[in-house]
């Protein structure tokens, strides 16, 4: 069985929580066990909340895409889901930007993104402190999914973050299945 969507999200806060719900209803239908859901709902969450909170400024929009706007796609196909949130902000910072971001905070280096398979290899970020309010929400979705990647959008601009889990079903039988 393979489903997808994809939506084109106004860079507002009450479009996370649609996001979220949107691919809870494709988990539950589909037959997904409900902690895998949850896990990859929380990550769905956080890349959404970064699309709005710093998807919008600096780089202008490309062909197709609205400044207010950021992408949501889902694909369930087979053991595995993966979800890609795209904006047309500024990006994330060059590896070197985030070498100096961590050594002006005085927090300690974290893991290379290549570490899970993802990202730059060698672009190291800073860890946010264990009480800081902002700042955890990428370490939290290479802790909630199996597979991780942190890019730029080379002709449009603006980040994509994507990430993919292997799926677990429930014992009892889908609604696709009925």
């Amino acid at each position: 069985m393979s489903i997808w969507w994809s939506l084109h999200l106004r860079r507002e806060a009450a479009s996370v929580p649609l996001a979220r719900r949107l691919l809870m209803g494709t988990m539950e239908t589909a037959g997904v066990d409900p902690d895998v859901s949850y896990e990859l709902s929380v990550a769905l969450t956080e890349a959404c909340a970064n699309a709005v909170e710093h998807g919008g400024a600096g780089a202008a929009p490309g062909p197709g895409a609205a400044a207010g706007a950021y992408r949501v796609t889902a694909y369930l196909d087979g053991e595995t889901c993966r979800i890609e949130v795209a904006d047309s902000g500024p990006g994330f910072p060059r590896a070197e930007t985030w070498a100096e971001a961590g050594a002006e905070t005085g927090a300690a280096p974290g893991a290379e993104n290549g570490a899970r398979g993802g990202g730059r290899p060698g672009a190291a970020r800073p860890v946010a402190p264990a009480d800081a309010e902002h700042g955890r929400g990428l370490r939290l979705i290479e802790e909630l999914a199996d597979h991780v990647q942190f890019g730029n959008r080379s002709a449009r601009g603006g980040a994509v973050v994507s990430f993919d889990k292997i799926l677990k079903w429930k014992d009892t039988p889908s609604l696709l299945m009925a």
